[in-house]
């Protein structure tokens, strides 16, 4: 057994029965290091690796060699800075929005010094963790002796990449990648009373059951709340951006180009217009003017006929939502006014599409430009004649006097001002609607609220570091596999946590949290570009709502992608969880505690994966399914891991398996997580990787737990404990090892020392 550290190679190996003996072939470059084109890029993410050789017998007698391989990433520090300073962003624009809702009654105005004050405090909050961070230069690794260190909250604990390389004599060489990671958890905030699964429930049941003597909103009005306001975070600079297109496209003179414009801004366009028609947004416009100074209140005419009317309110309207008997009043308050502002930018669009179908027409092309809807007028702005019913006909050339073709840009510009202006209109006054029924979310829940948002930013900033991880070296990995970069496209990633948690004392706590922020990594999306410089660390734009990773590729590796990842298609994932508790503390909960936590974790996710697979098989062509050996291949799996999810059966770790086994098929992202990736996490991946060199590799089945026990004496996972505690012992001792699974046990001299 070999160990080389830092790019050095020892030419010594060790066979399955511990002998030593001389390695009769050259050392096994690392992956990648011999494409100049992708070093700079993985050395940017991955530093301080460790790389372990072996070689095994295969069942025909031959020797496969295997070069096991440890990273850290400078993820870890990189993405929760970067997370941080997004969230810092967000919540002063939301300050910020707030201020700016102008002139409040007495009432509503000491609510907002009051929120405001909280929020200012939780910027400071943030400023001050990213600026401890910012100490931290050069740093790419959290021991799992700080979990209680409050400046590293927000990083994951002891983010590692473990891969495998196989060299068979036979079969193609393969790489098995597994992100190892501690449970994205708030240690440092404690599990007294629970984790975010238990907190947030508990939280939601509070304020649905606590009346205020204001307006209130249900928790469903202000996630749709917060919904709208991210539709208009992502649309409106989109919507903009293909304008500007539309309008290169015409300076240039170019049909094709101008189709193709038009096509994509009409599809942003008509999202945009879509979000705003929730009565939400009427309801939130209307409670906002009754809010300012000199508001008149119109008392209801019975309970009685209150009652009645109710019924017939559309959900989400402001008398279906409000506290009180009264409902809001003012005489001088158009109701109507906010359907005709944002229908303009439904109008102005077409405006724009039937201009470009007469230009098209004038220039010899096809008339219809595919962009949908037919012109249906824009308010009188002085820029065309009126129509019918006082609508605005779009400003279009008469036949006889029509502008040649160099003026295809002058006759679309005014067009485009408009849509923009009429957009500009809608965003001012939704965002302080919408600004108005968050305001109060916080008034009433104040400082509770808050304080769930910062466990949750901690936990999903841990979790996000090891995804963006995972999504780099799967996507470095795969850029040579059609199938995989069709399904990244086409179908999106499956993201396969495995945890290895007990449901018993503060675990509980910790799976809770797991649980919340791994289900939130689906607010994630991955866009890959093309980098313009060195700078290789991706960068992360959207809010809490939604947030889209940047991950930038060197021109040569970006050229093998598809045209639609080319051009900025999201890329999806899809995360799920599974957890088996398997040490002592399971035991306890099995027999005399509570194991219902991790029953509905792994019933819930494995909808999700049954999800997950139903798109893959309907989206994916036939040809790309061939890496399934029988057509029930994926269904067969899935029926198996249903069942075991099903039985009641104590540490039944075939669902660890199952679900690992449907990860790899689907080119899925593979995540082994306990509380500090050290000991437990450690038996479960030097397991997984023996089962795999048995199972696909032909491993001699008389070497398979020596080939076990090597890995786990001699192998980097041994190397990740001494990093953390110093020691190269396993944290176990012999009473504990009894309660785990036969195949998670250490071998001899291997184990010891207590946890940390």
């Amino acid at each position: 057994m070999g160990e080389i550290e830092d790019g050095e190679t020892d030419h010594i190996t060790t066979d399955a029965q511990g002998q030593k003996c001389a390695l009769a072939c050259e050392s096994i470059a690392p992956e990648g290091v011999n494409d100049k084109d992708s070093l700079p890029f993985l050395n940017a993410v991955l530093k301080n690796p460790v790389y372990k050789l072996y070689r095994f017998p295969t069942s025909d007698n031959k020797w496969m060699r295997i070069r096991e391989q440890m990273y850290e990433t400078t993820l870890s520090f990189h993405i929760p800075k970067e997370l941080i300073s997004l969230h810092i962003k967000e919540d002063l624009r939301r300050n910020q929005e707030l201020k700016d809702l102008g002139e409040l009654a007495p009432h509503w105005d000491n609510l907002r010094k009051n929120v405001l004050a909280h929020c200012e405090q939780m910027v400071n909050t943030y400023q001050d963790i990213l600026a401890e961070l910012g100490k931290q230069t050069g740093s790419s690794f959290r021991p799992s002796c700080s979990k209680g260190e409050k400046t590293l909250e927000f990083v994951p604990i002891n983010l590692h990449l473990q891969r495998m390389h196989v060299h068979g004599p036979q079969l193609k060489d393969a790489l098995y990648d597994v992100i190892t990671v501690g449970a994205p958890a708030a240690h440092c905030q404690g599990f007294k009373n629970g984790g975010l699964r238990k907190l947030l429930a508990r939280f939601e049941m509070e304020r649905r059951n606590t009346g205020y003597q204001f307006i209130y909103y249900s928790p469903e009005n202000t996630a749709k709340a917060k919904e709208v306001l991210g539709s208009i975070d992502q649309l409106q600079p989109l919507i903009s951006t293909h304008a500007d297109g539309l309008l290169n496209s015409a300076s240039q003179h170019s049909p094709d180009s101008l189709k193709n414009s038009l096509k994509m801004l009409s599809e942003k366009t008509e999202l945009f217009v879509h979000a705003f028609k929730d009565q939400l947004v009427r309801s939130a416009l209307l409670a906002l003017y009754t809010a300012r100074p000199g508001c008149v209140l119109k008392k209801s005419p019975s309970p009685k006929s209150t009652v009645s009317e109710e019924k017939d309110k559309p959900e989400g309207s402001l008398s279906s939502i409000q506290r009180q008997d009264s409902i809001p009043h003012h005489s001088d308050y158009d109701e109507e006014e906010w359907d005709r502002v944002w229908a303009n930018v439904g109008k102005s669009l077409n405006c724009i599409i039937a201009m470009v179908d007469r230009l098209l027409e004038k220039d010899g092309g096809t008339s219809g430009s595919g962009g949908g809807g037919s012109s249906e007028g824009v308010p009188n702005d002085g820029r065309g004649s009126t129509s019918k019913e006082g609508e605005q006909e779009p400003p279009l050339a008469d036949p006889t006097t029509a502008h040649q073709r160099g003026d295809w840009y002058e006759q679309l510009y005014p067009l485009i001002l408009t849509l923009k202006d009429c957009m500009g209109d809608v965003v001012h006054r939704a965002k302080q609607s919408l600004t108005f029924v968050l305001l109060q979310e916080l008034a009433c829940s104040l400082p509770q609220c808050l304080m769930l948002t910062l466990r949750r930013d901690v936990v999903f900033s841990q979790a996000l570091a090891g995804l963006v991880c995972g999504f780099i070296m799967k996507l470095h990995s795969s850029l040579h596999d059609p199938d995989f970069l069709q399904q990244l496209h086409m179908v999106g990633l499956v993201v396969q946590f495995e945890g290895l948690l007990s449901t018993y004392s503060e675990e509980i706590g910790m799976l809770e949290d797991m649980a919340v922020g791994i289900s939130d990594l689906g607010k994630v999306a991955f866009k890959i570009t093309e980098a313009k410089s060195n700078d290789f660390l991706p960068v992360i734009t959207g809010r809490r709502e939604h947030y889209v990773i940047e991950v930038k590729l060197p021109t040569r590796m970006f050229e093998l992608l598809p045209l639609e990842i080319k051009e900025g298609k999201l890329l999806h994932v899809y995360p799920v969880l599974f957890n088996v508790g398997i040490n002592e503390q399971q035991t306890l909960a099995e027999r005399f505690g509570d194991v219902s936590l991790q029953e509905s974790i792994n019933q819930e996710n494995f909808e999700l994966l049954k999800e997950y697979c139903q798109l893959f098989t309907e989206k994916m062509p036939p040809e790309c399914l061939s890496h399934f050996q029988e057509q029930n291949d994926l269904k067969g799996l899935l029926e198996n891991l249903y069942q075991n999810v099903q039985a009641k059966k104590r540490k039944n770790v075939e669902i660890v398996w199952l679900a690992a086994t449907i990860c790899r098929k689907l080119h899925g992202i593979r995540f082994t997580c306990c509380k500090s990736a050290k000991d437990r996490t450690s038996m479960s991946v030097t397991l997984e990787q023996c089962a795999i060199l048995r199972d696909e590799h032909q491993l001699h089945k008389d070497f398979f737990i020596r080939a076990l026990d090597c890995m786990r004496r001699e192998g980097c996972r041994i190397e990740n404990v001494l990093k953390n505690i110093k020691c190269r012992k396993y944290a176990f001792n012999m009473l504990q090892l009894m309660a785990f699974p036969k195949y998670y046990r250490p071998p001899e001299g291997t184990y010891g020392k207590a946890d940390s």
